[in-house]
């Protein structure tokens, strides 16, 4: 007879639960993913300029970067699995909504706007709750690891979401939408029945305000913390060669909607190599040197990028992207889960994504701006000598964070 859940051993609690929460992930990712080709194409066609794509960035950053510090209190309020659940079903309308669009008004392109706002807020809200729960289902030692397999599942999606969504578009984009309201639906539901440990707040007559600015206090006053965020900050901002990738695919590449959603998938193959690897082959020493050169690696493959007029070229330096960005990302959220207490995990996650998860729309859009300025290859190039400069910058600004050794350095007792 098989055990009961609630039989078995703890350890057996926690793999569960890691692969709910990890299969959940890949499949939310994989329906952004989808609808992100769809979305990009579809803005690109009806407009046909890089400030269009700009755009679609800042409609998401605009909300998230409004929502996230105050969803970052939320988590450490309220049960986290709830309101990841409840704001994936947010971005389940928002994808209705993109294909009642389609089929409505498929040449007006204000609605979409209007829609990725919408989108923006779900994805601010969701982002530190689904963040700060991955300490609470397995054990700190494991924690590098764990993060490891969540990235090679994340990067999965994003291998697998725009070559499908490339594919799917083809078929039609409402059949990109039906896909990805099943997906950010299903991962929902799945995020719900997470266990794993919970963390009781304690109750505080501190206002929300005060409670977020404690945030950004703690933050602000490790070094190793706050220069890491910063430098993926920088570094997305000024290296985000990815939301020109329509211009790219049609205009210089000539590749389709085949070919770009290809193009799309490289980035995420080269992270999947590097996250599957980190699976079994921990970094264990010199992870601050290790960060700086691996963004070094990312400005110099986007540099490539920019000036390369061939397909193959240019999926392979995207593959480098993709492949340098993961260690670096590895690196950032271990060194940032060890180095934060449970009380303040939705908050710091919070910090966290305005850091770096609001910066990739916020990119999106400095890329468009500055390809609407320059030109579309200038301003990819110029991204990737800006990030090399970042890098040489903050390891003058952040000794600390450069000579981190181990993770153990950081962690909270």
């Amino acid at each position: 007879m098989r055990a009961a859940v609630s039989d078995l051993p703890p350890f057996l609690y926690r793999r569960r639960d890691l692969s709910l929460f990890v299969g959940s992930r890949f499949i939310s990712a994989c329906a952004m993913q989808v609808q992100s080709v769809a979305i990009g194409w579809q803005i690109y066609d009806m407009m046909r300029t890089p400030l269009a794509l700009g755009l679609v960035g800042l409609c998401q950053f605009v909300p998230m970067f409004l929502l996230t510090l105050p969803a970052g209190d939320i988590a450490d309020r309220f049960n986290q699995r709830r309101v990841s659940a409840l704001t994936g079903g947010l971005q389940a309308f928002c994808s209705a909504l993109f294909l009642g669009l389609t089929l409505l008004a498929p040449h007006t392109v204000w609605p979409f706007y209007l829609v990725l706002i919408l989108f923006g807020a779900a994805r601010g809200l969701s982002g530190p709750s689904g963040q700060s729960l991955l300490p609470f289902l397995v054990d700190a030692e494991r924690l590098p690891r764990a993060i490891s397999i969540n990235s090679s599942a994340f990067n999965a999606a994003v291998i697998a979401g725009p070559a499908l969504g490339g594919f799917l578009y083809v078929l039609g984009p409402p059949a990109v939408y039906l896909i990805c309201i099943a997906g950010f639906s299903l991962a929902a539901l799945i995020v719900s029945r997470l266990g794993g440990r919970h963390y009781v707040a304690e109750k505080s007559h501190a206002s929300g305000f005060e409670r977020m600015a404690e945030g950004v206090r703690f933050v602000r006053s490790r070094p190793v913390m706050l220069g890491a965020m910063s430098l993926d900050l920088f570094a997305v901002l000024l290296g985000g060669a990815t939301a020109l990738l329509p211009v790219f695919a049609r205009d210089i590449l000539h590749a389709g909607p085949i070919g770009f959603g290809f193009l799309r998938s490289a980035p995420a193959a080269g992270a999947f190599a590097v996250a599957f690897t980190l699976t079994r082959y921990q970094i264990t020493s010199g992870v601050g040197s290790k960060m700086f050169v691996s963004v070094a690696v990312f400005g110099l493959a986007t540099i490539i990028f920019g000036l390369s007029s061939w397909f193959f070229l240019s999926l392979l330096a995207l593959f480098v992207m993709g492949a340098s960005d993961m260690i670096s990302v590895n690196i950032r959220s271990s060194l940032i889960q060890l180095a934060t207490p449970d009380a303040m995990r939705g908050r710091v996650s919070s910090v966290n994504m305005l850091f770096v998860g609001a910066s990739n729309e916020l990119g999106e859009f400095e890329s468009g701006m500055t390809a609407a300025l320059l030109g579309t290859v200038p301003a990819v190039v110029a991204g990737g000598i800006g990030t090399l400069v970042v890098v040489a910058v903050w390891a003058k600004l952040f000794p600390p964070l450069r000579k981190v050794d181990r993770f153990t350095d950081v962690a909270v007792s």
